[in-house]
């Protein structure tokens, strides 16, 4: 709980302040092209923390139920509300009551009212079970002390033949896990990163089958952003 209280105060600030928490995985809206960041508000450009574009990724299609994990400002879910149309929705879940307010702002800017926030932890997702067609989300499974819930929690909530599309920070097989911690703290996106075998086996326990783990940029020696994909049974 101490963790998490971290982690909600650093988020907290940055919601707050109006810029990147400065983590060494953020990347933010670089990542994004210029058509999507066109399409927000700057605010939500702003504090982009994130360490890709799961919406690249996620094959979004019209009338789908998208859930992002650890919404943040609203950039993922302002972008999948615009994909999905007006028959879809996008759902974002976030802890933190900054943040919310913040992406409920640019939401209403963005003029996307199939977009709706929910404050809640990404280990207890306040949706009923088989009710999300996709399951994004973007540099904040790391982030949990408990990513086992987190990656059941996935499961429960997609509806069979769901879809994951996550970017993620995700450490070479050969890191032990002082090792990860002595490349940056946990707030920072790096010491609490699983590695590539740790994730696929984590997915497969938790339903998931076609699991992939594509690496995409380096963040520190053995550490990556990556692009986790995998269906649900």
């Amino acid at each position: 709980m101490e963790l998490r209280e971290e982690i909600r105060r650093a988020y907290a600030e940055a919601a707050t302040s109006g810029s990147c928490c400065g983590g060494s995985s953020c990347f933010g809206a670089s990542l994004y092209d210029h058509e999507q960041r066109a399409a927000l508000p700057e605010a939500a450009a702003l504090v982009s923390l994130g360490c890709g574009n799961p919406t690249a990724v996620a094959e979004l299609r019209e009338g789908e139920t998208v859930l992002d994990l650890g919404s943040g400002g609203g950039i993922d879910v302002i972008l999948s509300a615009k994909r999905v149309g007006p028959t879809g929705r996008a759902f974002g879940l976030d802890m933190t009551d900054e943040m919310l307010a913040l992406a409920q702002r640019n939401a209403a800017e963005a003029n996307v009212p199939n977009a709706i926030f929910l404050k809640g932890v990404i280990e207890s997702v306040p949706l009923p079970a088989d009710s999300v067609d996709v399951v994004i989300s973007n540099c904040v499974i790391n982030l949990s002390t408990d990513k086992a819930s987190v990656l059941a929690e996935i499961g429960r909530v997609l509806k069979p033949g769901g879809r994951v599309g996550v970017s993620d920070v995700v450490a070479e097989d050969r890191l032990s896990v002082d090792e990860r911690s002595e490349r940056g703290s946990y707030v920072g996106c790096i010491a609490g990163a699983l590695s590539k075998s740790e994730y696929e086996a984590g997915l497969a326990a938790a339903g998931f089958t076609d699991v992939e783990v594509t690496f995409t940029h380096e963040i520190a020696d053995g550490m990556h952003g990556a692009i986790v994909k995998a269906t649900k049974r």
